[in-house]
């Protein structure tokens, strides 16, 4: 298990962001789509910036197209087949839609809306703390209204973490990287997510291969990455893959308000039932998830602006 997971790599719609330099490649065409820039690389493929062949406007979509080395690979084919087929299904503000695909014969590539702003895990790292409490509530909440439909079609995520959490200037959510979708019916993609998936954020019963994944990962995962968000670091503090196992199996988990006790009581509540071991003590579906956050989100802009009111009484007394 533990030569399987030291390697594992993003495979983010938006992977690994790339200097100005190495941005800076020809203008080429991918069917009818002219490549304007190399904006970003996962381990199995690369992301550009493009227009339409012979558009004079600005540049406005992302082509996802497999690394030329991958052309061949049956798991890169098949995981880009997959996100061509799901994207192509699933509608909702909170998911990247395919626009357009080529996954039949080589050169395989999909086309999505290009999305301005940062990933999350690039906002974590940039404030390198916890984030505001209102704002760990926008996002995931954002988050699992995506979820929510992508479980409502009967699908799972199978891959939900900060890098592919996409956060727009003005705020708005967007889950992205279908790659890794599947049904939970389907144990022999299961096993794909754990060989090209991130370990940190994957429930137990992915990363063992204990039990049957399910929309209740994605809910694991979620939990993760709101605890993240909320305690400025992960559930588990493992160095290495094989303690990382030994912590999803046995570990415990640091109360999330020891580290962060101004986090509302049925907050703290909530990431810990998405982060329980046994997929029967999580919430058992995205929309009660929506919903718990929700009614969260609200209680706690309530108790802003009530002290924010009792505090402007005080100055005026």
């Amino acid at each position: 298990m533990a030569q399987r997971l030291h390697q594992f790599v993003s495979e983010s719609s938006r992977g690994r962001r790339l200097s100005r330099a190495a941005r800076e490649a020809p203008a080429t065409t991918l069917g009818p789509w002219q490549l304007v820039e190399l904006a970003a690389e996962g381990s199995f493929s690369r992301v550009f910036r493009a227009q339409p062949a012979g558009s004079a406007g600005g540049a406005c979509y992302a082509v996802k197209q497999l690394k030329e080395e991958f052309q061949d690979d049956p798991r890169a084919v098949s995981l880009l087949r997959r996100e061509a087929r799901v994207g192509r299904t699933l509608s909702n503000p909170h998911l990247t839609p395919v626009l357009d695909f080529h996954v039949d014969t080589a050169p395989y590539y999909v086309v999505m809306p290009w999305l301005d702003g940062a990933s999350l895990s690039a906002e974590l790292a940039a404030v390198a703390a916890p984030v505001l409490t209102s704002h760990a509530l926008w996002i995931a909440r954002q988050v699992a209204q995506g979820l929510a439909a992508v479980d409502e079609a009967g699908w799972m995520h199978g891959d939900v973490k900060p890098a592919n959490i996409m956060i727009s200037p003005v705020g708005h959510v967007t889950l992205v990287d279908l790659g890794l979708a599947r049904r939970p019916a389907d144990e022999d993609q299961g096993s794909a997510a754990v060989l090209v998936g991130t370990p940190w954020y994957m429930a137990p019963e992915t990363l063992l291969g204990v039990g049957r994944s399910d929309i209740r990962s994605d809910i694991y995962s979620l939990g993760v990455v709101l605890y993240e968000m909320l305690a400025g670091r992960r559930p588990f503090t493992a160095i290495d893959a094989a303690e990382l196992v030994t912590a999803h199996r046995t570990g415990p988990i640091v109360q999330l308000r020891e580290l962060a006790p101004t986090v509302p009581p049925e907050l703290a509540k909530l990431v810990h039932a998405m982060l329980a071991r046994e997929p029967l003590r999580r919430p058992q579906n995205a929309r009660e998830v929506v919903n718990r956050l929700v009614a969260l989100e609200v209680a706690y802009l309530d108790e802003e602006l009530s002290r924010a009111v009792d505090s402007a009484g005080d100055r005026d007394d």
